[in-house]
């Protein structure tokens, strides 16, 4: 695997840990994924700094093992910059389909990837 797909491959499993209900309940676990200058704009438009999401992440959906779960299709990635990794993809959780896209950066070896950025849109029913 060269150094572009081992990069690529990185922030992929980040993402999907991130959508683990284990990790999405776990404010210890989610902290180790999330990038201290992290912000996402939300499906619902709300915008989250690093705190707050951690604080409000396990009341979210998708933080519980017998409720819906977060199921993701499509995931790509491509390295912008040495470090900087652009992960989108589309998800279902329930009867809910959103695409999003996520930025992951590597300051260095021992804070590993985390993601930088985070933006979800809701797909209306119908739409392509």
């Amino acid at each position: 695997m060269n150094d572009a797909s081992a990069q690529v491959a990185a922030a992929i499993a980040g993402e999907l840990r991130l959508m683990d209900p284990e990790v999405r309940a776990s404010r210890e676990l989610a902290a180790e994924l999330l990038d201290p200058e992290f912000v996402e704009v939300g499906a619902s438009g709300r915008r989250y700094g690093y705190e707050q999401l951690i604080a409000e992440l396990p009341d979210k959906a998708g933080a519980s093992a017998d409720g819906p779960r977060y199921e993701p299709s499509g995931m790509t990635g491509v390295v912008l910059a040495p470090g900087l990794v652009l992960v989108t993809f589309e998800a279902r959780l329930g009867d809910r389909r959103s695409r999003h896209s996520s930025l992951w950066r590597r300051r260095d070896e021992r804070s590993g990837w985390r993601m930088y950025y985070h933006h979800a849109t809701v797909v209306p029913p119908g739409v392509e």
